[in-house]
């Protein structure tokens, strides 16, 4: 089973052995791959990261997500509201 265009989202950069990998290079690589591999790199899809699968290095780069509003202005988290424990 080999991975497919759609697992492979905007916003990342994808390098094997150090060089820029397409998503049509990536998949004909992937279709050596048995099914734990192939889990494990789209693990790493999401979260980011250097790894080897087969003795080919591979590195993950997730461009930052700003958490913008639609407004433009910054989304600044969860609010903390104090328990009954805690003091203002």
């Amino acid at each position: 089973m080999a991975l497919k265009k759609q697992s492979i989202r905007k916003g990342m950069n994808i390098l094997a052995n150090e060089d820029i990998i397409s998503k049509e290079e990536l998949i004909i690589i992937s279709e050596s791959w048995d099914e734990k591999q192939e889990r494990f790199f789209r693990k790493m899809l999401k979260q980011g990261g250097t790894f080897k699968i087969n003795g080919v290095k591979f590195s993950v780069i997730l461009e930052e997500d700003n958490k913008m509003r639609s407004d433009g202005t910054r989304d600044s988290g969860p609010k903390k509201i104090p328990g009954a424990d805690t003091r203002f």
